[in-house]
């Protein structure tokens, strides 16, 4: 079973009001000062609608992190808040594998154009495995968890195309006590 995104969620409810809105005005059974009131009601609900579209679709948008792939960045049950409009102003920095590098681990340790990378502070503790070496195609991502030993990323289910990379976790509002900027 799919599920209805957020943005369809709230053009249906859009639909709704703005139908709602040009039924209560041609019903001539309701007093003209009642009417009023109730379509300029549903006036403030239209537009309060379509503005959380827009920053939703395009500024930011909140998501729910449900398994500890990237602890102890983001903990299982974090909710956080993503700039979407981040990557539309700069490309996607380096973190990861971008499109054209050499990015393998050997011993847990991340080479990326056969250099070591330092992840001192935010992994929980290497994975001795080794992946690759492999060359990140054109338009694509090779994306790692800071929980190597507990994440499917890039080694398991392949590079994320660039349309699929939809905006920079930035804050933490809940849990109350983890609240703060993404680090």
């Amino acid at each position: 079973m799919s599920s209805i995104s957020i943005p369809t969620v709230i053009l249906s409810v859009s639909a709704f009001l703005l139908a709602s809105r040009i039924v209560i005005k041609r019903t001539a059974q309701i007093p003209q000062a009642m009417r009023t009131a109730i379509v300029e009601t549903l006036d403030a609900c239209l537009f309060a609608a379509i503005l959380s579209l827009v920053i939703i679709t395009f500024i930011v948008q909140a998501f729910y992190i449900p398994s500890g792939s990237m602890e102890p960045t983001l903990m299982i049950d974090d909710r956080i808040l993503v700039a979407k409009f981040v990557y539309r102003l700069e490309p996607v920095h380096r973190g990861d594998g971008l499109p054209g590098d050499r990015v393998g681990l050997k011993d847990g340790v991340v080479y990326v154009a056969d250099r070591a990378i330092s992840e001192r502070g935010y992994t929980i503790k290497p994975d001795f495995g080794n992946y690759g070496p492999v060359i990140v195609p054109a338009h694509q991502y090779f994306v790692l968890g800071d929980n190597r030993n507990n994440s499917e990323d890039s080694r398991f289910f392949g590079y994320v195309p660039r349309a699929n990379v939809i905006g920079k976790a930035m804050f933490i509002y809940w849990p109350l006590p983890r609240v703060g900027f993404v680090h």
